[in-house]
Parts: C-alpha cells; sequence; structure tokens
C-alpha cells in the first residue's frame, strides 16, 4: 500500500488515485531569469523519481510543469541587459533542460508557459470577478478578496486574523483586505502586457499556476507540488483561487507534497541571499548522476545541507554502485549451467520487496538506495567467487539478479549516462589494444613503459587493474 505525505492533512495518507491506473501530477516550474541552482533542481529530480515510480507500478502518468515566463525579475534583467523580456526567459528555459538533461530528469509531458496562456488566465480572472471573489480598482489592477473564501489558511494551517496583524506590507487602501492579493497587474512602462476588460496589463503570479494546472489536468488532479516554501503564500493562493472558481471545496490538487530546502551551512539556499550554486557550476565538476544521488540519498521532505564534503561522498557512493555494474556486466558475458546463485537470487528478491516497500513509504528514496547497496556488496560477492575463486556460474539466476538490480538503479535514475554516451564500442577496442600493449610490455619486463600507461591513463580518469584474470579498466 502506497502512502504520501500530504501537507494539507500534515499526515501520510493511503495513495487513492482519482482515476483507476493513471496519476496526475502538477509541479511548480522555475522562474527562468537565471540558471537554475541546486535548490531549484531538487524538487524536479523528486518528482522524476515518483513518476518513474508510478511508471514501474503500472500508472500511465501525467505530469505538467510550468515556465512562468512572465515575471518581475525576468522583465528587470531583461532591462539591465537592454533585451526582450523573452531573450531572458527564452535563454534560461534553454539552460533549465540542459541542467536537467544532465541530471537525467525526464521531460513533462506539458510545459505550458504564462505568455501562452494569457487568454485562459483572462478567463479565469473573469470568472472570480463575477463569483464574487475578486474585484477590480481604477487603475486596472484586479485583486483576491481573500475574506471570501472560508478555508483560506487551510494549506498553511495560518489564521488571517493572525496574517493580518503579522503584516509586514504597506498598507493599499484600495484593497478591502491587507492580505487580498493581485490576480491582474495594471501595465507600467517598459513592461510587456496584454489587453483585458480592466485594460492593458499582466497577470499575478499566483493566478497563472492555478489555470495552467485547470487546463491541462482539469478541476481535480492527484498530485501538486513543489519546495516547502511555496506552501504560502502561493499554493495557499492557488487554492482560494481554483476552489472559488469551481465552485467547489473539495476540487484542484488531492495530494501536496512539498520537498525540504537545500542549505548551506543549515540556511535557506536562495538567490536573494546570493548563497546559491547553480546546476551548472556543479557540473564543472561533478558528473550529472552524482548530483542527482546527493538530492535522492536524502527523503525528500528531510532538509539537505549542501558542501563539496557531501558531493565527494555522493560520489563515492555512486562509484561502488556502478563497480557492482561493471562487474555484473562481465559475468554476464559468461555462460554457465550451474546452480550456484540460488541464494544470491532470494537476496535479490528480498531487497527488491524492500525497496519497493521503501518507495511505498511516501517515495522513501534514502531506505530505497540502501536496498541498492546491499545487493551491490553480494553482486561483488559472487563476482570474486566466479571469477577470482573458481565458482561455476549460475547465468540463468544470475541474469535474474542483474534484472533487479538494473531495475531499482533505473527507478533512481543512475547508470543512464554512461548508455548515452554510448560509441558503438569504440572506447573498449581502444582500451583493449592499450591493455594489450601493456601487457605486453609486462611480459618483456619493461615496467617502464608499462608504468607510464597506467600513471598517463589515470592521469585521464582510466584506473587499470590487474587482476589474476587479466587486466581490466574502468573511470575513476
Amino acid at each position: 500500500m502506497l502512502k504520501v505525505y500530504n501537507t494539507m492533512s500534515r499526515s501520510k495518507e493511503e495513495f487513492k488515485p482519482l482515476k483507476e491506473g493513471e496519476v496526475s501530477i502538477y509541479c511548480c516550474g522555475v522562474t527562468p531569469y537565471n540558471h537554475p541552482h541546486i535548490g531549484n533542481a531538487r524538487p524536479f529530480v523528486t518528482w522524476d523519481v515518483i513518476r518513474r515510480y508510478f511508471a514501474k507500478k503500472g500508472y500511465k502518468v501525467h505530469y505538467i510543469q510550468n515556465f512562468t515566463d512572465v515575471d518581475d525579475k525576468i522583465i528587470n534583467t531583461a532591462n539591465k541587459e537592454g533585451v526582450q523580456w523573452s531573450d531572458i526567459s527564452g535563454r534560461y528555459i534553454k539552460a533549465y533542460f540542459e541542467a536537467m538533461d544532465a541530471l537525467n530528469v525526464k521531460r513533462a509531458d506539458v510545459y505550458p508557459r504564462v505568455s501562452e496562456t494569457i487568454p485562459d488566465i483572462i478567463a479565469m480572472v473573469q470568472k472570480l470577478i463575477d463569483n464574487g471573489y475578486a474585484y477590480a480598482v481604477d487603475n486596472g489592477d484586479v485583486f483576491y478578496s481573500v475574506e471570501k473564501f472560508a478555508g483560506y489558511g487551510k494549506l498553511s494551517g495560518r489564521k488571517l486574523e493572525d496574517m493580518q496583524a503579522g503584516a509586514r506590507i504597506e498598507v493599499d487602501t484600495r484593497k478591502h483586505h491587507p492580505m487580498d492579493f493581485a490576480l491582474w497587474k495594471s501595465a507600467k512602462p517598459g513592461e510587456p502586457s496584454w489587453d483585458s476588460p480592466w485594460g492593458k496589463g499582466r497577470p499575478g503570479w499566483h493566478i497563472e499556476c492555478s489555470t495552467m494546472s485547470l487546463k491541462y489536468l482539469g478541476e481535480q488532479f492527484d498530485f501538486h507540488g513543489g519546495g516547502s516554501d511555496l506552501i504560502f503564500p502561493h499554493h495557499e493562493n492557488e487554492i482560494a483561487q481554483s476552489q472559488a472558481c469551481i465552485g467547489d471545496e473539495h476540487s484542484f490538487a488531492k495530494y501536496w507534497l512539498h520537498n525540504g530546502f537545500i542549505t548551506i551551512h543549515n540556511e535557506k539556499m536562495s538567490k536573494s541571499k546570493n548563497n546559491f550554486f547553480t546546476v551548472k557550476d556543479i557540473l564543472q565538476e561533478y558528473p550529472g548522476e552524482v548530483v542527482r544521488f546527493f538530492i535522492l540519498q536524502t527523503h525528500y521532505r528531510s532538509p539537505l545541507d549542501f558542501s563539496d564534503e557531501r558531493l565527494k561522498e555522493a560520489q563515492t557512493s555512486l562509484a561502488r554502485l556502478q563497480q557492482s555494474k561493471a562487474f555484473m556486466d562481465e559475468l554476464l558475458k559468461k555462460e554457465g549451467a550451474a546452480d550456484t546463485a540460488k541464494d544470491l537470487v532470494a537476496k535479490a528478491e528480498e531487497y527488491r520487496k524492500a525497496f519497493y516497500e521503501a518507495m511505498d513509504d511516501d517515495f522513501n528514496t534514502a531506505l530505497a538506495i540502501s536496498q541498492l547497496f546491499g545487493l551491490s556488496k553480494d553482486i561483488n560477492i559472487y563476482y570474486q567467487d566466479v571469477m577470482n575463486k573458481g565458482a561455476d556460474y549460475d547465468a540463468a539466476g544470475f541474469a535474474r539478479v542483474s534484472e533487479i538490480y538494473l531495475e531499482m538503479a533505473a527507478i533512481i535514475g543512475i547508470f543512464e549516462q554512461e548508455e548515452a554516451a554510448a560509441d558503438d564500442g569504440l572506447t573498449d577496442k581502444l582500451m583493449e589494444l592499450i591493455i594489450s600493449i601493456r601487457q605486453d610490455a609486462r611480459k618483456e619486463k619493461n615496467w617502464a613503459i608499462a608504468d607510464k600507461i597506467r600513471d598517463e591513463l589515470k592521469e585521464v580518469g582510466i584506473v587499470i587493474e590487474d587482476t589474476p584474470n587479466g587486466a581490466r579498466w574502468k573511470k575513476a
């Protein structure tokens, strides 16, 4: 039974899809005004694993992720550079995809953009006005009236009277209540704008996601997700707008999932604090799969402290799993009809069962990954028994072990970049030639040449290992 932690109920709930055999997901995307940082990446890696897991369990997944491509930050950046706002958003949407591709994040089914959804946004704002939940003021701004929505604050657990008392905002006398928020902003010089019934302007932030999620997933869908910083006000306001528009307090998202922050020395990472690391910069030092693995070694709801030391630890850990895969690939080339892998197969099935139980418990990737390490260790032992101790090989049994190992790895999203970088075996052939030359040098006791080949390969990231069964190579 799959259980998920629902921010709305503040408890784990059994997942029951709205439509049998299908899962619908909306995840709030980026505002593309800069390169995505590692904190931006966490929700997308998290939801990528969730999507993979549902797909593996046989669900048809509908996944939508937006781009907020019209925003103050985009406009300000464009004005500073003297270019169009669309140039900025286009540039950093491209950068977003480059970063996510490096992290093995699969593409969403649809990436709606605010600029392409303006008519739908205007229609939703008008409906909120018609339903009595919104009002226009003299200059063409339109505000949502929070007092009209009885459930305001139910996601964040905040009370409207407490928010009003603690509000640190300038009093806007045009508003009916200090916490009323903008649905439509009247046009200002140097900003993009569109025609509307209230004059030229552009959408407020919150109305955009409400409109796009309802447009592509309907009035009810299974999951809405994003970072914990979006719970209030963004997701709270989405609920207020959407349910007021639909006229049903049980509409909109059924389950709300929020990932924890990535911190630097226990302080939240953010561009506003200038304490962030872009994915692009991190990828200069570490492969994308290492960064992905670093993120997934911690449960998605827990805080994750970022440091070079933690990334190095993740790199070392992932290398252990990759080494087991290399051993596995080597064994799979062998033939053998023995029955020596019977116990290993039984262990692998137990690891697989524990892996799924961990994922069924609110997508606990940290615990799931520990099952991969358990099987990795047993694969290594079996490899040593067969290759170095002369034990008989069980091809059929080990094939099942391999299948389980790769099944778990595919859900976590690792071992994919080496396949993507395949070169039709050219690298393998070149390395076989180099190792052959080195072996000839060793036979002739030309240790200087043999050591030079080994050392210079190590300099470029390739390690030669001399074993009783001959030399083999691997990437460092």
